[in-house]
């Protein structure tokens, strides 16, 4: 799991562990326990990458990249703490690139958080997942915590959500700066609607905020 990446609101993907386990209603279609199966991987085990993919930010010195953070895990999950403070590492010396840390496990976030975070690196981007109403919870929590950049991920929306008190207003007001919008997807899924009118709410909350919106693709 390296340079390239599948996802389009980002460069590159980077890995530095994988395998999870499911916590939220957007995790019943979950894709990396997909890809991981048809890997022949293990996705209820958190296994720490080989160095070489582990250290690969490392190499990715041509241009600056936008790097999604633990594509088949989650950056904040309880069986990566050994290996953290490491990754911190990396990420710090390579300021050159955006890390993009999405995760469920936001309510872990801050005792995650390395020694010298102050008010966030510049290079990292906080991100929540949120599929419904019943994860909204999550995003003030995010917000208690400083950083460079706060992002919504309503992938897959399953569920209207309120999340317009929520965005970045202008001011001093700490607030999300970012909205990505998706339906659910999959070979041999079933995929749960994604009504438009949930869309369009969101896109109408972002464009009165002046913040940005990505619309990946229905269902």
């Amino acid at each position: 799991m390296g340079r390239r990446s599948g996802v389009d609101w980002c460069d590159a993907s980077w890995g530095p562990w994988y395998g999870c386990r499911k916590r939220s209603i957007g995790c019943k279609h979950c894709y990396a326990q997909r890809d991981m199966l048809r890997f022949g991987k293990n996705f209820d085990v958190v296994t720490r990458s080989k160095d070489k993919t582990f250290y690969a930010p490392d190499k990715w010195t041509d241009a600056p990249l936008i790097i999604f953070v633990c594509p088949w895990s989650d950056f904040f999950i309880e069986d990566a703490d050994l290996w953290r403070d490491e990754a911190w590492r990396i990420i710090k010396r390579n300021p050159q690139h955006t890390f993009l840390l999405l995760t469920k496990r936001i309510e872990r976030a801050e005792m995650c958080l390395p020694d010298d975070w102050g008010d966030g690196y510049p290079n990292v981007w906080l991100g929540v997942s949120v599929a419904n109403r019943d994860e909204v919870y999550r995003l003030p929590l995010a917000l208690e915590i400083p950083a460079a950049l706060h992002f919504i991920s309503a992938e897959p929306l399953v569920g209207e959500i309120e999340v317009f008190e929520y965005l970045y207003k202008g001011g001093l007001r700490p607030g999300y700066k970012w909205v990505i919008v998706s339906g659910e997807s999959g070979v041999g899924v079933e995929w749960r609607d994604m009504k438009i009118e949930w869309v369009d709410k969101l896109y109408q909350d972002c464009l009165n905020a002046g913040i940005a919106f990505f619309f990946k693709q229905w269902a």
